[in-house]
């Protein structure tokens, strides 16, 4: 009789083990309604790690996903960001699925920008209501057909962004990709999309991942209408709007 309430407790330990979320119960939750000062926040904080490269700074003489301490953070994108759910769940900034180290050669097909964006905003609190995905493609299209109920997508000229919110374009085949062209007929384009963390006259400063091989920030001309100008434009032709639950994380001091 013990050796079975013995086997029955540890069969119960391990069935609960199996179900626990990846998730942090401060995310999962969350602990406060997800807002943009959070979102930015994190963003920002990534960027930091990766030593605060903006696209004025000097190509950095090494691939930063693959050194120590930030190929293993870029793992956790991938682990965080997904869920860990997927074979791409399991990648890091220098490992495929089985552990094994990839070629430098090779990181396009590790591409982690679509990654950081849903780390983000797994982190911030979004829940279910956003679509982690291993690529730009699956929450930009959403956004474009209201499949989310937090994400609107814009043509860059006709919506001033705000910090929180994402600008994107296509690259590679999708290069020529506008917000005309959504949704796409295709599951998925290779893109790129970054969060928009600041906004001062005349410039957004947007943080994106797998900039140069790091988190880096892109300085963005805008107009005075706060709009993007026609050249920026083009190099970003969609903004998504995220729609948060408030503004600003609230005071736990107030009452």
């Amino acid at each position: 009789m013990r050796r079975l309430i013995i086997i029955t407790v540890l069969a119960g330990t391990l069935a609960g083990c199996a179900s626990t979320s990846v998730i942090p119960d401060f995310a999962a939750k969350p602990y406060v309604p997800f807002n943009r000062e959070d979102a930015v926040a994190i963003a920002l904080r990534e960027w930091r790690l990766f030593g605060s490269l903006t696209d004025q700074s000097p190509e950095p003489a090494q691939k930063l996903e693959r050194t120590p301490g930030l190929w293993e953070r870029v793992g956790e994108y991938w682990w965080l960001g997904l869920g860990g759910r997927s074979r791409e769940a399991r990648w890091t900034g220098k490992h495929d699925e089985t552990g094994r180290v990839f070629p430098a050669a090779d990181d396009e097909r590790y591409a982690w920008s679509a990654a950081f964006i849903s780390y983000v905003m797994r982190i911030a609190g979004a829940g279910d209501r956003f679509p982690y995905a291993p690529n730009h493609a699956a929450y930009v299209n959403a956004a474009a057909t209201g499949r989310s109920p937090i994400l609107r997508a814009y043509a860059s000229e006709s919506y001033a962004a705000k910090p929180g919110d994402l600008l994107c374009f296509g690259r590679d085949w999708a290069a020529g990709l506008r917000f005309s062209d959504l949704p796409t007929s295709d599951a998925f384009w290779p893109g790129h999309c970054a969060f928009v963390v600041a906004r001062q006259a005349g410039t957004l400063d947007a943080v994106g991942g797998n900039d140069s091989d790091a988190v880096t920030m892109d300085h963005v001309t805008i107009g005075s209408n706060g709009k993007l100008e026609s050249a920026d434009g083009q190099e970003w032709p969609i903004v998504i709007e995220v729609r948060y639950d408030a503004e600003t994380d609230p005071d736990p001091g107030a009452p």
